[in-house]
């Protein structure tokens, strides 16, 4: 009997690694042939020593003409049409609708994984051009969507119930699965150290949507009452992105004395062990931070906003506080009260740890995939 075929396609090798190499790895264990189909930066050749195949697609951060588009959908067909795959699991946005546009000229009925990771801002704006792209993106999710044998991976409700309207999904089409899990037994829970110097933490890329300026002005206000307060920002500038923060302006912030700045740093249950509260004021469109989820692993109060995904990783005033986007005072005031209010903070950290160990379990998370997997391969044979 021939070995199932399974095809991952990803916009980048760093973020499968990050978000998805525990389920590839347990599907290789499982007795699937694994294919990983990306942009590969540096991460290639250790893709391939794990055991796994890999194929160059070329994707684009953020588009590069019709004619480079039009070329990345066909290599994916290409692609398709070569492995001959047993399922197609599709991740983040581009992965998703070209390899779904992909199947539908193929007119095959692989099974079909769709990972909604968030669906950027084109369904959060308001503008003339979000709205005009909205409309485009919608009639490309009713194609990508229309599989025969799918499964939808959502991470948040809101997510869901927007693609479920656009693509007509029924509730057998769908699933929710709150983000790509964490491993418990790496974001180990410690006792918070109880000293005079409070230690915030903010991890991300460094993009402007991810709320880093928020962070420095609530920063900036409670330096003022609370001056001993240390401010961490963990993350590099993503100079391939329009919207990125600048070094020049991490400069500023460290010789002002409102941050800490510490870079990439591969080291974060560590820098959260010795942190108190774990902050990200994002309206990037999320699916669920993992950063969020790591940081409920690891038993720290969270603050972060009221936006899709970033809500759905905390129990509001139970595990952290959500502010409205964009609010600067209002994050300086749900910060302030967790640095007043020690009890609290370590109580949040406590239920944080209990939720993760029941919702973002990296175990759990990868045992439903694979039971995704068994459930479409079976409706085939």
């Amino acid at each position: 009997m021939k070995p199932l075929r399974l095809l991952f396609i990803v916009n980048v090798d760093w973020f499968f690694i990050s978000h998805r190499l525990s389920i590839a790895k347990k599907a290789l264990a499982s007795g699937y042939e694994v294919t990983v189909a990306c942009r590969f930066t540096e991460h290639k050749d250790e893709l391939a020593s794990m055991g796994f195949n890999v194929v160059d697609i070329p994707f684009t951060r953020s588009g590069g003409g019709i004619a480079s588009e039009v070329n990345t959908i066909k290599t994916i067909k290409a692609t398709i049409k070569d492995l001959r795959p047993s399922l197609i699991h599709a991740i983040t946005i581009k992965p998703v609708l070209y390899s779904g546009m992909a199947l539908h000229v193929i007119k095959q009925d692989i099974p079909f994984v769709a990972a909604i990771s968030g669906l950027g801002y084109v369904f959060a704006a308001s503008s003339i051009r979000a709205k005009v792209t909205r409309l485009i993106a919608s009639a490309f999710y009713k194609v990508a969507l229309s599989q025969k044998y799918k499964t939808v991976i959502f991470q948040n409700t809101s997510d869901e119930k927007i693609l479920t309207d656009v693509a007509k999904l029924k509730g057998s089409d769908k699933v929710l699965i709150k983000g790509s899990g964490a491993d418990l037994s790496v974001y180990n829970y410690y006792p918070e150290n109880i000293c005079n110097t409070i230690k915030i933490v903010m991890a991300c890329r460094l993009l402007k949507e991810k709320g880093v300026y928020q962070y420095i002005d609530a920063a900036r206000i409670i330096k003022e009452q609370y001056p001993n307060t240390e401010f961490l920002l963990v993350g590099t500038p993503d100079l391939e992105n329009p919207n990125t923060v600048k070094q020049i302006e991490i400069d500023s912030w460290v010789n002002q004395n409102l941050i800490t700045y510490l870079g990439h740093r591969s080291d974060i249950p560590a820098i959260f062990a010795d942190s108190n509260i774990v902050c990200l004021p994002s309206f990037y469109g999320e699916g669920v931070p993992k950063v969020l989820i790591e940081a409920a692993a690891c038993g720290r109060a969270i603050v972060t906003t009221d936006n899709p995904g970033c809500r759905d990783a905390i129990i509001e005033g139970v595990t952290g506080f959500t502010v409205p986007i964009r609010d600067s005072k209002a994050l300086a005031i749900a910060l302030q009260k967790l640095i007043s209010e020690p009890e609290l903070r370590v109580s949040m950290g406590n239920k944080a740890r209990a939720f993760a160990e029941a919702e973002f379990d990296v175990d759990s998370v990868v045992a439903k995939h694979l039971d995704i997997y068994t459930n479409l391969i079976g409706k085939t044979q």
